[in-house]
């Protein structure tokens, strides 16, 4: 695969004193009932974890709440196709922007699974820990850990979710699934108790814009892109897929099971991406 794209850059029209002063006014808004709802969740957490453990019945409700009162702040409408699935087992999806951590952190309550290094990003790794991500490192002495904290996560009845590409993209296309996290569904007699579905996340740019408007790739960084958004006043508008779910048992192995879902996301994002 050509991966000029990964350096391409993105012409996006330049943000005037109104684009700011909109920017500032919903970033505002936007900290508020973040960091506003962090502190409750915290707060929530010194009751939920005697109670319940590991469990989490109470403080993904405050998560989704973030996350869809995001979109009504950035005035970015999200529509939804489909059903989460309601069995037991993990959630797959294509990784287009930093969007998409609260696109389907709106549309259901999840946890994500994410590359260790996001734990030590200023104010989002405060967010993710918080809200109950899965961290993977790349090293392979921590693959067996890492192994039994999926299978501990599972069993609980957590829904992960994870980016099989292994990269956000420009919005545009779905790179070749990694088959690696995988694994982790067909050990222990998992495969006989879960279930995987697919999610398709599909960006439709602002009328006359870039088709790769909400994309976020290669060496971008957050703030400019975060800036760029709160500062649109006409946005465009997300949408997410959820595909029928699937046994894990019904697949021969994980590569077997990865190219399943590569091919039901690809096939949806190229039928409705614009």
């Amino acid at each position: 695969m050509n991966d000029d794209w990964r350096d391409a850059s993105i012409d996006l029209p330049r943000i005037g004193p109104a684009g700011w002063a909109l920017a500032l006014a919903r970033g505002l808004v936007l900290g508020v009932i973040t960091y506003g709802c962090l502190l409750l969740l915290l707060l929530l957490r010194l009751i939920e974890r005697p109670l319940f453990g590991a469990e989490r019945p109470i403080t993904p409700w405050v998560t989704q709440f973030v996350c869809r009162a995001a979109f009504v702040v950035m005035a970015l409408p999200l529509t939804v196709r489909g059903q989460p699935m309601r069995q037991k087992g993990a959630v797959v999806a294509n990784h287009s922007s930093w969007l998409d951590i609260f696109a389907l952190n709106a549309v259901q309550r999840i946890y994500f699974v994410s590359k260790s290094e996001v734990a030590g990003w200023a104010g989002i790794g405060w967010l993710a820990r918080a809200t109950g991500t899965v961290f993977i490192a790349r090293k392979g002495t921590e693959a067996r850990r890492q192994q039994e904290q999926f299978e501990d996560r599972l069993r609980l009845g957590h829904k992960l979710l994870f980016f099989p590409e292994g990269t956000s993209t420009d919005a545009i296309r779905v790179l070749p699934f990694k088959s690696t996290l995988f694994a982790a569904f067909f050990s222990h007699g998992l495969d006989r108790v879960l279930h995987i579905q697919p999610v398709t996340v599909i960006y439709h740019a602002p009328p006359g814009q870039d088709a790769r408007y909400y994309g976020w790739w290669g060496e971008m960084d957050f703030a400019p892109s975060l800036l760029r958004i709160l500062a649109t006043w006409r946005q465009g508008r997300v949408e997410v897929i959820f595909h029928p779910e699937v046994p894990v048992d019904a697949f021969e192995n994980r590569k077997a099971l990865a190219a399943h879902c590569e091919r039901v996301i690809r096939a949806s994002h190229l039928l409705t991406g614009e």
